[in-house]
């Protein structure tokens, strides 16, 4: 296929949101995408998000197994890169992991989507060796306050929370300096706007406010990137054009177009 730019999708998954793995390639022909980063992610059985909010494709699973990556890659090799974190709270994690980069030739520690705080002890061991691996660690985070304000209303709310507050990217990037992080979610964009703690939604509108701590956490730590997939990512540059602007031109060596589906609405926003 002759494109006229080599656009690399760094965050997306196999049999996600209603496409199949024949369908996404054809989605990628379409926006002109080369190579697709496949994340899987490993959740505890009691830590699935909600799955009505999602359309999963393959009715074998109900979250996005490394198994699904691996049979993509093995179908188009030429244009899926793989990413896999299993549960780094798990005794094994390492070791599989580093199976899983001499198998299957994994890329990225990614996607980090678990029900804990990042910088729990297991984690940041699982993290320092993935700098010896090489492997950059993506993940997802949300957990802002309006979550946990929420949690402790009533004993039974029981909404999804990944990671931590902010804070967390601050000891894992402290504790981790050799190793590459990529955050992503509602919880890290939120915090592009020095307000993050007076919103009450995931996907708030209005002018960026000085003082947001994501920008100072990647002024701080040249190990942080951040990635731009989904509505968060978006959402955080369009609510205001100037801020997006300077956003991107300070940070455009560490900042990473995902899609985490499958529109054209992020493309064409850069565009």
């Amino acid at each position: 296929i002759e494109m006229a730019q080599r656009i690399i999708d760094a965050h997306n998954h196999n049999n996600w949101l209603g496409l199949t793995t024949d369908k996404i390639i054809k989605n990628m022909d379409d926006s002109g995408i080369e190579k697709c980063v496949l994340l899987a992610c490993e959740l505890p059985e009691d830590e699935y998000y909600n799955i009505e909010d999602y359309q999963f494709t393959d009715p074998r699973y109900k979250d996005m197994p490394f198994e699904s990556a691996i049979a993509a890659r093995e179908k188009y090799p030429d244009r899926f890169i793989l990413g896999w974190a299993p549960n780094p709270r798990n005794q094994y994690s390492r070791s599989r992991l580093k199976a899983a980069v001499d198998t299957y030739n994994v890329k990225v520690y990614g996607e980090l989507k678990c029900r804990m705080r990042y910088d729990d002890p297991s984690a940041i061991a699982t993290y320092q060796y993935c700098g010896k691996l090489k492997l950059p660690v993506l993940f997802h985070l949300e957990c802002p306050k309006h979550i946990t304000d929420f949690m402790s209303e009533d004993m039974k709310n029981w909404p999804i929370w990944y990671g931590g507050p902010i804070s967390v990217v601050e000891n894992m990037c402290s504790l981790c300096p050799d190793t590459i992080f990529i955050g992503h979610g509602p919880g890290y964009w939120l915090e592009i706007s020095g307000d993050a703690d007076s919103v009450k939604t995931n996907y708030p509108d209005g002018k960026v406010t000085p003082g947001g701590r994501l920008v100072e956490l990647m002024r701080k730590h040249k190990n942080l990137y951040s990635d731009l997939s989904a509505g968060s990512g978006l959402n955080s540059l369009r609510r205001d054009i100037e801020h997006a602007h300077k956003f991107l031109t300070e940070f455009q060596d560490r900042i990473i177009f995902g899609r985490d589906c499958f529109s054209r609405d992020l493309q064409d926003f850069l565009n």
